[in-house]
């Protein structure tokens, strides 16, 4: 068993991916964790963790594999791969695949069928569980994550930091057998749009149209529409809607021309990420809601 692991491990070095032990019969990464590190060796200069140790050099492989039956574990980020994982449902009773639920596979094909493709065809492993791996090149100057159920229940993604077990590794549940063994295609263009993660929004300082009326109404509206800016990840449009509810009372009461609360709330809106007509809609509703139940200034 130890040298026809060796080999699995040497044939996935030939395609120039990245390997590392896992330990015998399992899916565990076999190397030391930070914890346990003596500093010493190739962690001379600092803990280094199973991506940073995976290795496409015949005679390491050779080393390792010599001291017990590993299985081979793929770091798919240094290996320039991005593997699409399909899993099978699990029966809570037992742990065994449940046959009602639709398993991976089939997620993923009505993911391709409602966006207008076809399956991709990909260099392809069966594993232990039933499951399936899509093994695809990552795209030149794109760093991708993992993901776990981003495309689909059941379907997640291995890249950078992430690994998958290689096809002649075997567990409790099975083995892992190429099914299709074409080298890996270029990952398409629209998984690629849907992996790639959201761009990082910059927090700049908020700035307000030039504005007139009353100084505690000023206030009132630069503070709001800080808030509106700020508003957490899909919590924009409830945001707006409320404080463009509470600065309603100073365009009831005279102290601020609608227009202007209109403005500024439309440009706080837009910098959170609203559209433009996201923004007009809520802003004349919440203040035309403000303007109905406002109490005169002398009761409020």
């Amino acid at each position: 068993m130890s040298g026809r692991l060796t080999r699995a491990a040497l044939s996935a070095a030939e395609r120039g991916w990245y390997v590392f032990p896992l330990r015998p019969g399992t899916k565990r990464p076999a190397l030391h964790g930070e914890a346990a590190c003596t500093r010493t060796g190739d962690c001379a200069g600092g803990h280094r963790k199973w991506e940073d140790r995976a290795t496409a050099d015949p005679d390491r492989i050779c080393a390792a594999w010599s001291r017990a039956p590993f299985n081979v574990g793929i770091a798919t980020g240094p290996s320039g791969l991005v593997v699409v994982d399909l899993d099978v449902p699990k029966n809570q009773d037992n742990g065994n695949s449940s046959a009602d639920a639709p398993d991976g596979a089939a997620t993923f094909e009505a993911l391709c069928e409602r966006t207008g493709h076809s399956v991709p065809d990909a260099h392809r492993i069966r594993t232990a569980s039933g499951g399936g791996h899509l093994y695809f090149a990552a795209p030149a100057g794109v760093r991708l994550g993992n993901t776990a159920g981003t495309l689909a229940p059941l379907v997640d993604t291995r890249a950078w930091g992430g690994y998958v077990v290689a096809a002649g590794s075997t567990t409790a549940g099975g083995a892992y057998e190429t099914v299709n063994d074409t080298a890996p295609a270029p990952l398409p263009g629209w998984l690629l749009e849907v992996l790639q993660p959201a761009p990082v929004r910059l927090a700049v300082p908020l700035r307000l149209p030039a504005v007139d009326g009353s100084r505690a109404a000023l206030a009132a509206l630069e503070a709001e529409c800080a808030t509106v800016a700020a508003a957490p990840e899909k919590q924009g449009n409830i945001t707006l809607n409320r404080c463009a509810f509470k600065v309603g009372r100073f365009v009831a009461w005279g102290d601020l021309p609608r227009n202007v609360a209109e403005n500024a709330f439309q440009a706080a809106g837009e910098a959170r990420g609203l559209t433009a007509a996201e923004c007009r809609s809520t802003i004349r509703s919440a203040l035309d809601s403000s303007l109905r139940k406002i109490r005169p200034r002398e009761t409020a």
